[in-house]
Formats: structure tokens, C-alpha cells, sequence
């Protein structure tokens, strides 16, 4: 084991200083350090067994799991923090040059990049309107309508197109300048310039709109199911208590709910937080970067302007961002529901 172990040293620190260009040896790829590695993990999964014996043998539900994460995660991270500390522009015929802090400081020169952080503090705090909208459609879907099943079927429509398809069929399609049907059926009413990504705000609605209709359908699906775990015991004996209507709801339907709105919550931010495919395909950040997310900024960065260094950095400051954030939000929820559960 630690005969491989350093094996595997020796082999990714010669390549580490190739690829740095500290000694004059040339590697074609990073394949031996993986060779070093599968055999590490090997002589390691063995080593268990033959040392340890039988809690040994136990290990291995998860060490190999352990290691795979460690190849297809870890290492993948460490390789882009050096490719964030580095200038490389894939139509430089210098490749990649190590260039410091350099990206930081442009990073927080960067206006635009801000503006898409501060876009998506509004794309976000959108979530509070659509799981108003998603638990108002859960509660008519759970009550007593005729067609109910169709009408669930029909609200999770948007939820199975993706959101390219939504991006086509909507932006590019139905809210077209020119010849969309509803720009033709405004400028009917007496509606001049009907442009909806043609102003900034009008845009950013727009987009709010589109991703809504999209997702709104995967929280109320949650919150159907958490309703429909409610006891009718429960419901039935504060209406004997006399609480039927909106106190009801709100002192006996809305506190039984909260584990799952808060899980639905959570995982809409998450989703909220990758949104890029329907700026990407209808506005492309525009007017103006008006519209743009961090990650479609990102992608642009990579795309149009072939900064792969530059775009690293900024993909690791938000992945820290969206960490930290995450981290803080689920302990105040756990220290918000603690005394009531």
C-alpha cells in the first residue's frame, strides 16, 4: 500500500513539474498519475482485506466508492483552481500561462460580472412568488374539482419540455417582435413597440416569467404530495375546533407543511441558481447584460471570447458564493424549525 501510495507521489509531482515546465520532460497526457492511481486504489482495496480482515472486508461497500468520488471530483476541482490561477485564451499561441491574481483583480474590475450576481439575487428571490403560485395550485389540485386528474396532468406539462424547448417555443416563437402571435395581438389592441427583451426590466420579467412556468410545476408536485400526506383526521378536527377557511390553513395546514416547502424551497434555489438555457437561447445576456446569469456570463466567457482562465475563476468565486450561501441558508432554516418541531 504505501509502496503504490508512493508510486502514485512520485509519478503526479513529475508531471506536476513538467507541466510547469520545472524539468525538461514532456508528458502528452495526465494518463500515467491515473495508471498510479488505479493501482494505488487496488494495492489500497487489498490492503484492507489482507491487514484488516473482516472489518476490512467491510470497508470495501466503501472505499471504492470513496475513491472514484476522489478521481471524478477532487481532482477535477484541484486542476481547475490551477487553471483559474492562469492565463489561457484558447486562440493564444502561448497556451496556458500562470498569471497569479491577475484574474481575481480583473474579476473585481469586472462590471458585468457583477451585474450578473446582482440578476441573480432577483432570478432568485423570484422563488417566493412561484411557491406562492405552486402551493395555491397544490391546494386546488388536492381539492375536490371535477377533471382533477386531467388538470394534474395538464399543470405538469411544462415540467416535461426542457427548458431549450421552452426557450424556442416561447421567446423566439410566441414573444417574437415581428411576427409572434401575442407581438401581433398587442400591436392589434393599440400596443406600439411591443418588444419584450427590447428593455431591461420588461426582459428580466420576461425571463422570470419563462423559467416560472417551467418549475413552478416540480414545486407543486412537492407540495401536492406533502398535502396529500396530511391525515383528513387532522383537517376534520380543526374544523371542529372551529378553525375552517384561512385559519385554518394557516394555523393547521401551513405549520404541517413547512418541512416540505423548505425542501422545495431549497431544491428550486438550487435549480434557480444553474439557470442559463433560456438566457443563453433568447436573449444571450441582453439588452446590455440586462438578463444575464452568472452562469450564462460564464458560458459566454468560454464561448465567444475562449478566456478559459478567466471563466475558471469566475465559475469558482460563484462556486464558493453559491457553498457558502447554501450553507448558511439550511442553518437558519434548521435553526428556525427546531423549536416547533
Amino acid at each position: 500500500m504505501w509502496g503504490s501510495f508512493a508510486l502514485l507521489l512520485a509519478v503526479a509531482g513529475l508531471q506536476a513539474l513538467a507541466a510547469g515546465d520545472a524539468i525538461p520532460l514532456t508528458f502528452e497526457n495526465w494518463r500515467p498519475t491515473l495508471y498510479a492511481y488505479v493501482l494505488w486504489g487496488t494495492c489500497l482495496c487489498a490492503g484492507q482485506v489482507l491487514v484488516r480482515g473482516e472489518q476490512g472486508k467491510r470497508v470495501l461497500f466503501v472505499l471504492p466508492a470513496t475513491l472514484f468520488v476522489v478521481s471524478m471530483v477532487v481532482f477535477p476541482l484541484l486542476f481547475g483552481l490551477i487553471i483559474a490561477f492562469s492565463n489561457w485564451n484558447l486562440s493564444s499561441p502561448d497556451g496556458r500561462q500562470f498569471n497569479g491574481w491577475d484574474n481575481v483583480v480583473q474579476m473585481w474590475n469586472d462590471p458585468f460580472y457583477w451585474n450578473a450576481l446582482t440578476n441573480m439575487v432577483w432570478y432568485t428571490l423570484a422563488i417566493v412568488v412561484e411557491y406562492a403560485i405552486a402551493f395555491g395550485l397544490a391546494l386546488l389540485l388536492n381539492s375536490e374539482i371535477r377533471a382533477r386528474k386531467f388538470f394534474r396532468v395538464a399543470f405538469l406539462l411544462p415540467l416535461m419540455l426542457s427548458p431549450v424547448a421552452v426557450s424556442w417555443m416561447i421567446g423566439k416563437s410566441m414573444l417574437e417582435i415581428r411576427f409572434g402571435p401575442i407581438s401581433r395581438f398587442l400591436r392589434e389592441l393599440g400596443v406600439e413597440n411591443v418588444s419584450f427583451f427590447g428593455n431591461p426590466e420588461l426582459a428580466r420579467l420576461t425571463i422570470m416569467i419563462m423559467d416560472a412556468w417551467t418549475f413552478i410545476p416540480f414545486m407543486m408536485i412537492m407540495i401536492l404530495a406533502g398535502l396529500q400526506a396530511v391525515p383528513r383526521e387532522v383537517q376534520e378536527a380543526a374544523k371542529v375546533d372551529g378553525a375552517s377557511g384561512w385559519r385554518g390553513f394557516w394555523e393547521v395546514t401551513f405549520p404541517l407543511m413547512l418541512p416540505v416547502s423548505i425542501t422545495a424551497i431549497l431544491i428550486r434555489i438550487i435549480f434557480k441558481l444553474k439557470l442559463a438555457d433560456i438566457i443563453i437561447n433568447v436573449t444571450a445576456g441582453g439588452p446590455g447584460g440586462a438578463t444575464d446569469s452568472v452562469t450564462s456570463f460564464i458560458f459566454r466567457e468560454y464561448r465567444d471570447r475562449s478566456n478559459v482562465g478567466y471563466g475558471t475563476m469566475l465559475a469558482m468565486v460563484y462556486l464558493v458564493l453559491i457553498v457558502i450561501a447554501m450553507t448558511a441558508l439550511l442553518k437558519l432554516t434548521d435553526r428556525w424549525m427546531r423549536p416547533r418541531y
